[in-house]
């Protein structure tokens, strides 16, 4: 049976972090705010603005939690729910163009629960969006969910607090019944995945492993999802507990999930159609395209999967190339170009 929890409309927005799992006397806005710091200054609303939002078909919970810039122009703000405590940064009267997609700037047919929004962003048709912190010049566009949950781990092998080892995401490489498994984390290297398959009955080298990973990445709930600036986002269904750099582009992905999404201005990272991708971490300057599926992954750096290629349970190394096929517990080293099935237990030099 599905458990449907019913709770209280007024709660909607807050109550991120459970009590019990924030520490001793702060909120569970503490990281959202160590997050997005403190290059802004926001205010409360203006007694016009807050009617011109109304007359404009926005409704609020309570519009003193709704904070924004000196250069916010309610106008551009219609057919909005907001919950919780939302930021708003500048916007202003411009469009936003990419690849002919033009978009006026300002939130339109949207459902927002306590997310930042940085300057002039584009938030067009986005049916539910909660606890993001969004970046500068972000174009989103007609997405069905984008949220994470208070224990989000965006693909990295690591626990948080109150959770038990069940749910951690080992990548089993090599081996199809998971001898050599490894932890996956953002910034993993081919040789790194390398030595961790290797002696395996080292016991003591085999937990230094396991305790350089969980080291890397703090185990506090209540880190807020990141969309970074210039990303554009369009025509996707449904985006939870990802992070996304700088300059991404996705379009038309139905489903992306526990991902960490590398990208910047030098390296820009791009998801194309059909694509679903959990449990994984993608490094700058990949590509995705046509129909890919890839869970529990690692992709390094410039590498690509393209026309309904499949990748599960493997790395696949910086440069490398996968389309047509499908990779299942492959240690693929860079460079490498596939295009016919492969189930490896060994890894592929």
């Amino acid at each position: 049976m599905n458990q449907i929890l019913k709770k209280p409309l007024s709660q909607l927005g807050y109550q991120f972090v459970d009590g019990r799992y924030l520490p001793k006397g702060r909120d569970e806005y503490y990281l959202r705010d160590q997050q997005r710091g403190q290059t802004s200054i926001y205010r409360k609303l203006k007694a016009g603005e807050i009617e011109t939002l109304v007359r404009n078909d926005n409704t609020s919970d309570d519009w003193n939690q709704i904070y924004v810039d000196n250069d916010f122009d309610p106008h551009l703000v219609q057919h909005c729910q907001f919950y919780g405590i939302v930021r708003i940064g500048k916007l202003e009267p411009y469009f936003l163009e990419f690849h002919n997609l033009r978009l006026p700037v300002g939130l339109y047919y949207s459902t927002i629960a306590s997310c930042d929004i940085g300057d002039n962003v584009v938030i067009h048709n986005v049916n539910f969006m909660s606890h993001y912190i969004i970046g500068n010049e972000v174009i989103i566009s007609n997405v069905n969910e984008l949220g994470v949950t208070d224990h989000s781990k965006f693909g990295n092998g690591i626990v948080k607090e109150g959770e038990g080892e069940n749910v951690r995401i080992w990548l089993e490489l090599c081996n199809e019944n998971g001898g050599r498994s490894v932890l996956p984390f953002d910034g993993m290297l081919p040789g790194d995945a390398w030595l961790w398959t290797r002696n395996r009955a080292d016991e003591a080298l085999q937990q230094q492993f396991k305790s350089f990973t969980e080291k890397k990445f703090d185990k506090r709930r209540g880190y807020y999802g990141e969309v970074g600036d210039r990303t554009v986002i369009k025509n996707c269904k449904i985006i939870k507990d990802t992070k996304i750099g700088t300059d991404a582009y996705l379009k038309g992905a139905n489903k992306i999930k526990n991902v960490t999404l590398n990208s910047n201005a030098d390296a820009p990272t791009q998801i194309g159609e059909g694509c679903e991708l959990v449990n994984g971490i993608i490094g700058f300057g990949c590509r995705a395209f046509y129909g890919v599926k890839a869970v529990r992954f690692v992709m390094a750096s410039h590498s690509q999967l393209k026309y309904g290629a499949r990748l599960i349970n493997s790395y696949l190394g910086n440069n490398a190339t996968i389309s047509c096929c499908e990779v299942l517990n492959s240690l693929s080293f860079p460079r490498t170009n596939n295009t016919t099935t492969t189930r490896s237990s060994a890894p592929r030099l």
